[in-house]
């Protein structure tokens, strides 16, 4: 019976093309301008790391201004996002930890023996060695660098698998050697292509923008005077007095490395919070750590919010984009209204030979919702020029946000279904209603 109300519907729309048309399009566009701004919100607070979202913690320590408290994006009285060297140094001493992460941004200029190969500048991520477990980087030859390398300087360098095709083709380049400013650095490792989106892991620096080129060990932070690439932000202790250079920098209150763990257990997270509590107390007991005592451990969800990843602003157009499907959906009901009663002589022999008002109402809202699954279809297509705009409008690191995945494809298809599955229930109840007397006397 549903196959013969669906040809039924066809017929219809058929025979009366432009009214048909004019439905369509008012799905069509309600369900493309609301789809847009819908992908963009679903991949934009989408969290990679939702399968470890139990165990993993961004670590924030208060170690501020003790007269003024930090503040990011006009809100006070916040906990410093970062971390200074001197701290994160002093945290990767712990043992309690499964996997414990230090880095940031940095870049090197890139060479090779190979003249073939153009000297280019690569994004670098200063880090140790648990990064890749931390976050399950996968990957595609060798590993990371040995434990040593995060405290001492060894000149070994991590591959992505954009930059390996780019400098050695798809071989396998694990014991080769590149130039990195100018200094032979060895290739441990070659990452399969990992482009989380959003990178949870650094949100300081682009939550969109692409994974970094290389990846290097902590330890050569003296060596070559690495300064971050990303955020650095500070006070002035007033500390540290006869030192000065590269080193004072170290030993600053400038807080520009993030800082990242691992805790299996609850027991085990017990223990961390007890290990930086008492950290803190000693770091006051030298004249730091002025402030009260306060720190912090975020999982990726919450940090995705607490870094305002998807803003008020994106939620708000959510709203307004779904008030002008509500509106594109009051338009169809006035055309399927309009539609459906100049039916109504149809619809009256139909009742007239045994067709119940069920029946005529299944039929009308078939129709509906055949009108409802062109207008999804056509609703993608506005999406996609939707998508390809926001694309051309903005930088290169929303690319892989402006994009509509399979699922947001099947939403679109149910959410123009449902659109007019609800704009057909009113004009199909009025036609189901009507008293067939009404209709035969128009034949």
């Amino acid at each position: 019976m549903i196959g013969y109300y669906i040809s039924l519907a066809m017929r219809s729309l058929r025979g009366t093309p432009i009214l048909s048309a004019l439905m369509i399009a008012a799905i069509a566009v309600g369900v493309g301008a609301s789809m847009t701004v819908l992908t963009v919100n679903y991949m934009t607070s989408k969290n990679p790391l939702e399968h470890k979202d139990s165990v993993l913690y961004a670590v924030q320590l208060d170690s501020w201004d003790p007269n003024e408290s930090y503040n990011r994006g006009g809100r006070g009285n916040q906990i410093p996002w970062q971390l200074t060297y001197q701290d994160a140094t002093a945290l990767l001493r712990s043992e309690i930890p499964a996997r414990q992460v230090a880095m940031h941004r940095f870049g090197f200029t890139v060479t090779t023996d190979d003249s073939q190969v153009r000297p280019f500048v690569a994004n670098a991520r200063v880090t140790t060695r648990d990064f890749f477990g931390l976050f399950d980087v996968p990957f595609k030859h060798g590993g990371t660098w040995e434990k040593s390398a995060d405290e001492t300087p060894t000149l070994s360098v991590v591959l992505s698998s954009a930059t390996n095709a780019k400098i050695f083709g798809e071989k396998n380049s694990v014991g080769e050697v590149i130039q990195l400013n100018g200094e032979p650095f060895t290739v441990v490792g070659v990452i399969e292509d990992w482009n989380p989106s959003p990178k949870v892991h650094d949100l300081n620096n682009g939550a969109f923008n692409d994974s970094e080129e290389i990846y290097i060990p902590f330890g050569l932070h003296r060596k070559f005077e690495i300064h971050s690439w990303g955020n650095n932000n500070g006070w002035n202790s007033g500390g540290n007095e006869g030192v000065t250079g590269y080193e004072a920098h170290l030993q600053s209150e400038s807080v520009w490395i993030q800082y990242w763990v691992e805790l299996d257990s609850a027991a085990q997270k017990r223990d961390y919070e007890e290990f930086i509590t008492n950290y803190i107390r000693q770091q006051k007991e030298q004249g730091r750590f002025q402030r009260p005592l306060k720190f912090a451990l975020t999982q990726p969800s919450e940090w995705l919010v607490l870094n305002e990843v998807l803003d008020q602003d994106s939620r708000v157009l959510a709203w307004c984009a779904l008030a002008f499907l509500l509106v594109c959906v009051v338009n169809a009901v006035a055309l399927l209204l309009a539609k459906f009663l100049r039916k109504a002589p149809e619809a009256g022999v139909r009742r007239a030979l045994g067709a119940g008002r069920g029946s005529i109402f299944t039929q009308h809202l078939i129709e509906s919702g055949c009108i409802g699954l062109l207008g999804g279809l056509a609703g993608i297509v506005l999406t996609l020029v939707g998508l390809a705009g926001i694309r051309v409008l903005t930088d290169d690191g929303f690319d892989r946000v402006a994009q509509m995945d399979w699922a947001m494809v099947f939403a679109a298809i149910a959410l123009a279904v449902f659109a007019s599955l609800l704009a057909g229930l009113y004009p199909a109840w009025r036609i189901s209603r009507t008293n067939p007397s009404v209709y035969l006397k128009t034949q």
